[in-house]
């Protein structure tokens, strides 16, 4: 009796974040081409930037309406099951984006694929906290956030170099990506352990309703925090490139370069955050995510309103590193904020907020950019104002809820 009391311990292996970080690149890969292909997909078919911002804005919208009903099947159906189905979805869209011809095609090509998005990040956070204790999961789901650096880096050397020579070749490698990616999920991450979570007689499972977990008020103000950083996450990375070529008149393959040194900074955003918080702001995330996002905000507003390449690479580069440490420490809040239990579907929620961020950020950049005669100026500098604004939710956030 004494044994059936006991928690095992969790048995996570560093073989399985690897897998995760894997299919998470290519996921962000994913996330990141789609702005490099957009230059020649705009001159080929004469889109105008608003129309354009609907493309990159149809992928989000179906990652939004997904998120929620994705977290409450990753906890109903598990997450390796979910993560399956996801990079399924993401390969079979990415193949079929490789053969669009029209406005409309791309669109649905991009909705498609954000179904398939959807499920991966609830999945990937179900699966961290089934397989690893709760104090090594902030640093462990700050490891796996890595990946929107790598991701950035391989769509903005291979992919634009890809795309540069033909926008679907670009597709079609990135749709063998993700099925590459499908295969390492398939073999290195375990069904949900049964020892991990092991009920007796005298610890009987509770289910938490989605009902519940959306009572939280924890989760919704988190939800709203994820809205206005994904906004001026995804606004300034949908039309950097665009932004790069028309104000300097660099080439893609040197836009691409220039972003792929910029990814870098993403991924010390994100790694860096886990051991920041973890070492130096320890139960201290309103004051770090209030200086990361202001810091990001003024880096912004610096970086278009000098015409100076050298100097907006540099506030480039501490934009890009402080908006991935705001998102990162955001996200990460969640493993100290709720239980297991309701992780999936919490994760969901937030995914829901990032990712309603995402349809309105591509398009309010691009409507900006439009309304100001081809100006970015306004755009970028209303992007930093709503990531700072999202700092200041944070003091809403109850600490103390488990």
């Amino acid at each position: 009796m004494e044994n059936d009391k006991k928690q095992p311990a969790m048995r996570g292996s560093m073989k399985m974040v690897v897998a995760l970080m894997i299919g998470y690149s290519i996921i962000y890969m994913d996330k990141q081409m789609v702005s490099a292909a957009m230059v020649p997909i705009s001159k080929q078919f004469s889109l105008t930037s608003t129309q354009t911002g609907y493309i990159m804005s149809a992928f989000f919208l179906a990652y939004c309406l997904m998120s929620i009903p994705s977290g409450w099947l990753v906890d109903k159906f598990g997450s390796k099951n979910i993560l399956l189905l996801s990079l399924c979805l993401t390969a079979l869209f990415a193949f079929a984006f490789g053969w669009a011809n029209g406005l409309i095609f791309f669109m649905l090509m991009r909705f498609g694929s954000g179904i398939g998005h959807s499920g991966y990040p609830s999945a990937a956070s179900k699966a961290i906290a089934e397989n690893f204790d709760s104090e090594k999961r902030v640093f462990m789901q700050s490891a796996i956030l890595t990946t929107t650096g790598i991701g950035a880096i391989l769509a903005f050397t291979i992919g634009t170099r890809v795309i540069a020579i033909n926008w679907r070749y670009g597709y079609f490698l990135l749709g063998a990506l993700f099925l590459i990616a499908l295969v390492v999920i398939a073999l290195c991450i375990p069904k949900y352990q049964a020892t991990v979570v092991k009920q007796t007689a005298t610890t009987p499972v509770q289910k938490v309703s989605l009902g519940q977990v959306l009572s939280d008020s924890n989760v919704l103000v988190l939800a709203l925090i994820m809205v206005l950083i994904n906004i001026a996450a995804y606004g300034s990375s949908s039309w950097m490139p665009t932004y790069l070529t028309k104000t300097y008149h660099l080439s893609l393959s040197s836009a691409g370069n220039l972003l792929a040194l910029n990814a870098i900074w993403q991924i010390v955003g994100s790694l860096g955050t886990g051991i920041v918080l973890s070492k130096w702001f320890a139960g201290q995330q309103k004051r770090f995510l209030i200086i990361t996002a202001t810091t990001g905000m003024l880096s912004t507003i610096v970086m278009v309103s000098f015409h100076n390449l050298i100097l907006a690479a540099v506030m480039m580069a501490i934009s890009n590193l402080t908006i991935v440490a705001t998102f990162t420490g955001s996200f990460t809040w969640s493993q100290r904020l709720f239980t297991e239990d309701r992780i999936g579907s919490a994760t969901g929620v937030l995914n829901f907020g990032g990712t309603f961020g995402g349809v309105l950020g591509p398009m309010l950049a691009g409507f900006l950019v439009d309304a100001f005669k081809g100006s970015f100026v306004v755009a970028f500098v209303v992007l930093g104002v709503l990531l700072f604004v999202s700092s200041l939710l944070t003091l809403f956030i109850k600490t103390t809820a488990k």
